[in-house]
């Protein structure tokens, strides 16, 4: 029997991976913030697959929160074997009309709570000398995009903890990855403009937008056994729009 625990896993990407994840046999902790009635249909979803679900709240962006969410987790369905690091928050503009409350929100929930939870997680991980934390970043991380210096920053700066932490903790048995999704159809980019969709779409050569489980099986598979071999990763999701 395998546990996980995914963060912002009330909707979208980070409840399409705790389904996908029961569905390969995972019992799975459900991290939100804010959406108890989103976690619990994700839950639902879960268990309609046979496997254990586990709903917590915590704001991962607190370090103090992140470990009880954590904690929490493993005292109702196990010790991790497995974290998907989703949660994330956007706070757009321009750079130079940014404010220091839209910087520090984004860098603090995308980067330091993917910190903070990784952390926690780790040192059972480490001393079981097994398990696989995934991290979700993004293309924006590996290109940069105007008007989101916070997000590109906050994401590139996931691709790094992660690949410190695959150098710092393989030895232990413990793999690190990073899944890094293009434009996907969630809430995030449910407010784009038709003239932003067409721009997208022409750039990338699949010719659509991705959906939530398209990054979902590709964090599945990292989870499990199947990836033993694979660390240090950073694998696009994205039709090919970062080529």
């Amino acid at each position: 029997m395998s546990t996980v625990l995914v963060t912002g896993a009330s909707r979208g990407i980070g409840a399409a991976c705790a389904i996908a994840l029961a569905g390969a046999g995972f019992d799975v902790g459900i991290g939100y913030v804010n959406d108890e009635a989103g976690a619990k249909a994700t839950a639902t979803a879960v268990e309609a697959t046979g496997r254990k679900a586990h709903i917590v709240q915590g704001d991962i962006a607190d370090a103090a929160a992140a470990e009880s969410v954590v904690n929490a987790t493993e005292e109702a369905l196990g010790p991790l074997d497995a974290l998907v690091l989703n949660a994330g928050i956007t706070r757009d503009g321009l750079m130079m009309r940014m404010s220091d409350d839209d910087w520090d929100a984004v860098i603090r929930t995308n980067l330091s709570g993917s910190f903070f939870t990784a952390r926690a997680a780790l040192r059972g991980m480490m001393k079981r000398r097994a398990g696989s934390i995934v991290a979700v970043s993004s293309v924006v991380g590996m290109m940069g995009n105007a008007g989101q210096a916070n997000y590109a920053a906050a994401k590139a700066g996931v691709i790094g903890l992660t690949k410190s932490l695959a150098k710092e903790a393989g030895g232990r048995g413990v793999r690190a990855n990073a899944v890094a999704p293009g434009y996907i159809t969630t809430d995030m980019t449910a407010g784009l403009s038709d003239d932003v969709r067409d721009t997208l779409l022409s750039h990338t050569p699949l010719g659509r937008l991705g959906t939530p489980e398209d990054v979902a099986s590709l964090v599945t598979f990292l989870c499990t056994d199947a990836a033993a071999f694979i660390t240090g990763t950073v694998i696009p999701v994205d039709g090919g729009l970062a080529m």
